[in-house]
């Protein structure tokens, strides 16, 4: 008996941070892309694409809002960039992540994507995917980590239009949507100390947290992550759209 006791004491740490991580890899599951609002115009029945182009979506720098904490900005400030450079940045690299992932992923499905900033040709049957942000929000960085639980999380919300253009005919609306995507309601580290508290080390428990949140962080949070997420649910929504028309076996989009 004393001997397992000991055994228990010594591996306490261990138990905590293996359970710290399981919980951790758990809810950080909650960040997902979700999409709502969907109003279907027509559908164009047993005609497959030729291709599809996808365009950057329409985003402006006074949507983005930036991580309000005063380590990201005193980030900036060390960078030598201004809020207005930052939100640009920002906004620049949100539009081109989110239309070249969706690229990716109508690929994936085997489908012909083309990243595009010109009309398409006009002797091809193509599905055009435009939109445009409503949402870029870093949140904040600071309360995700310490609080969670939805605190200072990040957002990116997008509407977007599926046009159907068969060859020499003028584009028609197919469907509506909205997209969004957010950091999720992950347990902060405040959270997850309780775990290695109950198994005795609370100061081993807040460095482990504190690892797991910073690898979290990285992993699943920020409008980097989020936009990522949007533009995977907006291929998929795609696909479900080719499904519909017969142009798409549904095996395509599972997973």
């Amino acid at each position: 008996m004393l001997t397992s006791v000991k055994f228990l004491k010594r591996n306490a740490a261990r138990f905590a941070c293996a359970a710290m991580v399981c919980c951790g890899a758990l809810l950080t599951g909650c960040a997902s892309g979700s999409i709502d609002n969907a109003s279907t115009a027509s559908t164009p029945a047993h005609v497959r694409p030729d291709n599809i182009y996808v365009y950057t979506f329409d985003a402006s720098p006074d949507q983005v809002k930036l991580d309000g904490g005063m380590m990201q900005k005193m980030k900036t400030q060390l960078e030598g960039s201004s809020a207005a450079q930052k939100q640009a940045a920002d906004a620049a690299a949100v539009r081109e992540q989110v239309a070249n992932e969706i690229v990716h992923q109508l690929q994936s499905m085997g489908l012909r994507a083309i990243r595009s900033d010109i009309p398409a040709p006009a002797d091809q049957n193509v599905l055009l995917v435009q939109g445009s942000f409503g949402t870029i929000d870093s949140g904040n960085r600071r309360r995700r980590m310490l609080i969670g639980l939805g605190a200072g999380k990040s957002e990116v919300s997008s509407s977007v239009q599926i046009l159907y253009k068969p060859a020499g005919g003028t584009p028609r609306l197919v469907q509506t949507f909205n997209a969004s995507a957010d950091s999720g309601k992950a347990p902060g580290m405040g959270e997850t100390a309780g775990v290695g508290a109950a198994a005795g080390s609370v100061a081993t428990a807040a460095v482990a947290g504190g690892g797991l949140h910073a690898v979290s962080e990285t992993q699943r949070a920020g409008v980097s992550a989020d936009a990522k997420r949007l533009a995977d649910a907006v291929a998929k929504q795609i696909g479900e759209i080719g499904v519909s028309g017969g142009w798409l076996s549904t095996a395509h989009i599972q997973g």
